[in-house]
């Protein structure tokens, strides 16, 4: 049993201490393990935290819900990431209330160069729908991973979208990985998990709650350079998100509606009260954040011309195509080669510009 990740769950699962506070916890006490044993009168002088709170600290109830967490997590190849772990979600570092502990199942990197979210009404028109699938069409070539939260509507055009176009895009979930809701989205979610990737605060078991989706929609915010509102009502979830991104100085965009229409309600006045910018194509977004000039100092370098291939260089290729990006150890499951051998013609083919490699021992074509 990894010890360190049992207490940094179980610091998650400590009843009415959010993440502000349990961060607040570890800085005082010097770690997380410290946290659960340091003496009453300690906790209790830490600001916030007092006599309820230092109790529930000390009750130890929560190390066996952590220890069911981990076999879960193992089990599901999940990858817990806490706030003070390197691959944590550096955009997310900046907002004050962000998650102690996510779980993350996936391929897709947390910290890409760019990162938009999408958001917006589950009832969707096919305005709605057309905008947003022809605003991730045109925004492909700049390669931004796509966020959103799985849910009807907007949420689902989007992660659609982005699969169609090749981009890779996160789901957001607000209960546990142990789910998919809406069930109807499952086979979406598990396309995801090969080009993109499934995200949570929450631990498995949790249901999918009314008051977990304000929460959820932090991360949604937080995890991107800006967020866009494709089409609200007056009052959606929507505009909760849109708001936390304001208050994280993320950038809002918005596409205006027709004067009445109900699902357009909502931009209309998040644009008329200054919270958001309009835009009415992808061409906005790229001028606005600066994509074009990103663009031109990354050019890639070229890849060989003409290279002539192995017939076992090629599988690997065709394994790469169809995967997007893939693990070395699912590299040589599927290709049905020896580690040694696969390493090798990996690192022929990055030599000839024709693989790229990635954190945690992923590879994707280039």
């Amino acid at each position: 049993m990894n010890e360190n990740l049992k207490y940094r769950i179980a610091l998650t699962l400590i009843p009415n201490i959010g993440d502000i506070l349990a961060k607040r916890l570890v800085a005082y006490c010097g770690s997380v393990e410290a946290v659960f044993k340091e003496t009453r009168s300690t906790l209790e002088k830490i600001p916030g935290v007092g006599t309820a709170y230092a109790s529930a600290v000390l009750n130890q109830d929560v190390f066996q819900r952590a220890e069911d967490e981990i076999k879960f997590i193992e089990k599901n190849r999940i990858t817990p990431i806490f706030y003070l772990d390197a691959d944590y979600p550096k955009r997310l570092t900046h907002c004050e209330d962000s998650p102690v502990m996510m779980y993350f199942k996936g391929q897709a990197d947390l910290n890409a160069e760019k990162i938009i979210s999408i958001v917006g009404t589950r009832e969707a028109t096919d305005y709605g729908r057309e905008l947003c699938e022809k605003l991730i069409a045109d925004l492909s070539g700049f390669n931004p991973l796509i966020v959103s939260g799985l849910a009807y509507g907007i949420d689902i055009y989007a992660h659609r979208a982005a699969l169609d176009n090749g981009l890779k895009t996160i789901g957001v979930f607000a209960h546990g990985l142990d789910k998919v809701y809406p069930a109807v989205h499952r086979a979406t979610a598990e396309k995801m998990m090969w080009q993109g990737g499934l995200l949570t605060d929450f631990t498995s078991g949790t249901k999918p709650d009314r008051e977990n989706f304000p929460r959820r929609n932090r991360i949604v915010a937080g995890i991107a350079d800006a967020t866009i509102v494709v089409e609200s009502k007056k009052d959606g979830g929507s505009l909760i998100t849109a708001d936390i991104a304001n208050s994280y100085s993320r950038d809002v965009f918005a596409f205006p509606g027709k004067v009445g229409d109900v699902t357009s309600e909502g931009c209309n006045n998040i644009i008329k009260q200054n919270k958001a910018a309009l835009i009415q194509s992808a061409a906005d977004i790229v001028y606005i954040m600066g994509w074009e000039e990103i663009k031109r100092k990354n050019a890639p370098v070229q890849k060989q011309l003409f290279v002539e291939l192995k017939p076992e260089e090629e599988i690997l290729v065709n394994l790469l195509k169809e995967k997007t990006t893939a693990n070395i150890d699912d590299i040589c499951l599927l290709a049905k080669l020896p580690m040694s051998k696969v390493s090798s013609l990996l690192l022929t083919l990055e030599f000839s510009g024709i693989v790229r490699s990635l954190p945690g021992k992923m590879y994707k074509l280039n």
